[in-house]
């Protein structure tokens, strides 16, 4: 769902930052402010911006295993038992464990 992002001014932002970041946080949504009447920066509450992480995170991991069954479909990579056999290996562990 996409949704406008409100703006405003710099100088209008400071003037009442206090109110400013009751209404961010109220909108959930993030504000993008102008100097000069060009966007310099955007702003945004903290659990706003920590979904938005989350949702970055989550997409990036859906991303790699997207890549990662390609990459198994095409017939790349090493059978799971295989790399924990190199592993152990490599680092002299019992295949006990």
């Amino acid at each position: 769902m996409v949704q406008s992002i409100d703006s405003g001014t710099l100088a209008d932002f400071t003037r009442d930052a206090t109110g400013a970041i009751k209404r961010l946080k109220a909108s959930g949504q993030p504000q993008i402010l102008t100097v000069d009447g060009q966007a310099e920066v955007v702003v945004q509450d903290v659990a706003s911006y920590q979904r938005l992480l989350d949702l970055a995170e989550r997409a990036e991991a859906i991303e790699g295993i997207r890549l990662g069954l390609e990459s198994a479909a095409r017939g790349e990579g090493v059978p799971a038992d295989e790399a924990f056999r190199r592993i152990r290996a490599k680092h002299g562990l019992s295949s006990n464990l």
